[in-house]
């Protein structure tokens, strides 16, 4: 990590909302500022206050080149993690940049970062007494050797790297790095609690299928846009988890970084499950968020919210009272066929509307462009199938 100049620091002091492009190409008007390093400050500060606000907040952090900023958790995410786990140690094996680690070592009394690239480790020795998290220790080292010579830990933190060879991104968990699959006998072993970070990608089937001791899933998303997948692995059940039975899957939707929207299931529980088909739309139109669009606990949403589905494979659901539905939700205004009539009258003064296609034979782009309309606006439209087979668009305004 670079000692930065007292007029370096300055700079990036007072021009923290500056264009850093813009900077870039002013370096000659500033001959005592190290402009390279100081458009890398200011850019991961630009980053963090919307990513991180915290580190943002504190005076003094350092950040690293853009790279590790676009891989590192936001902070809501990285909350929603240590919210999960405690006890007396951790350990994180891919620890990056820190985010993740920082929020979970508040945690536990004795915490262990670990990295094999030596400037983020000189950046989280840094940046982590700043913080208030003096008892994380800095190891500069590679994952694998870390872990095959360590001391068992409470929990044990991997955010595998989902880049190849070629830097091109992966979603299977054999093809990241370090490869889970073939370390978790070790993992288990070393941890009583593993928690391991992955693609919202991911198919959950392969996660289940590749692994032996996946105890429970987290799919988060924060405003309706699927960030991560959290599997915990444990050598043996905690008591909610041998009381279960089985893989216990929790949705967990963050709406504006505040409102919590939380569902738990299993698939024994998905399976049994009731689920009433509606015969026509009613009044209100509800579709799932993307974290419950990822899980698929399709017809507990049903029996759990007191709402019936449009059709088995449509994944939209209706009600004739407004229901508090964790999704979207929509006040139905009119229902339509497809004949050219019917279109007139249900799009009449609609020049622009947000278009969605759930369960229906024609992509987005395809129906736009024969119903000729523009993106955007306060209008919401659903193509969708119904029950009967038959193929209608919902017009509604968001509730």
């Amino acid at each position: 990590m670079k000692e930065l100049s007292p007029e370096t620091l300055a700079f990036i002091d007072s021009h923290r909302g500056d264009d850093v492009r813009t900077l870039a190409l002013q370096a000659k008007k500033y001959p005592a500022v190290d402009m390279a390093e100081a458009v890398v400050q200011i850019a991961g500060y630009q980053i963090a206050e919307k990513k991180v606000p915290l580190w943002a907040q504190t005076a003094g952090i350092r950040y690293p080149q853009h790279l590790s900023m676009e891989q590192c958790s936001s902070e809501v995410t990285a909350r929603y993690k240590a919210s999960l786990v405690s006890g007396d140690t951790l350990t994180d094996l891919t620890a990056g940049w820190g985010v993740d680690c920082s929020f979970l070592a508040r945690n536990f009394r004795c915490a262990d970062y670990v990295e094999r690239q030596e400037t983020l480790c000189r950046i989280a020795a840094h940046n982590f007494p700043l913080l208030g998290l003096p008892h994380v220790r800095i190891h500069c080292a590679d994952a694998v050797e870390y872990l095959q010579s360590m001391e068992p830990v409470d929990c044990l933190f991997l955010d595998p790297a989902r880049r190849d060879s070629h830097g091109g991104k992966t979603v299977a968990i054999a093809e990241c790095e370090p490869d889970v699959c073939r370390l978790e006998p070790l993992l288990v072993e070393k941890g009583k609690t593993v928690m391991i970070k992955l693609s919202p990608m991911l198919d959950m089937a392969s996660a289940l299928r590749d692994l032996q001791y996946v105890r429970r899933i987290h799919v988060v998303s924060v405003n309706n846009e699927c960030k991560e997948l959290i599997i915990l692995l444990r050598k043996a059940p905690d008591e909610e988890e041998a009381a279960a039975g089985e893989l216990i899957i929790t949705c967990e939707q963050v709406v504006n970084n505040s409102v919590h929207q939380h569902f738990q299931f299993t698939f024994s529980e998905e399976k049994s499950a009731g689920c009433l088909l509606a015969e026509s739309v009613g009044n209100y139109l509800y579709e799932p968020g993307t974290a419950l669009l990822k899980a698929g606990p399709y017809r507990l949403l049903a029996t759990r919210y007191g709402v019936e589905k449009l059709h088995p494979n449509s994944h939209l659901y209706t009600s004739s009272g407004l229901v508090d539905f964790p999704g979207r939700r929509f006040r139905v205004t009119a229902v339509s066929g497809f004949g050219k009539k019917d279109l007139k009258v249900l799009l009449e003064g609609v020049e622009k509307a947000n278009l969605t296609v759930r369960n229906f034979p024609s992509s987005v782009a395809e129906l736009r462009k024969k119903l000729k309309l523009k993106e955007g606006g306060d209008t919401y439209l659903f193509a969708t199938t119904l029950a009967s087979g038959e193929k209608v668009l919902i017009r509604g305004e968001k509730v």
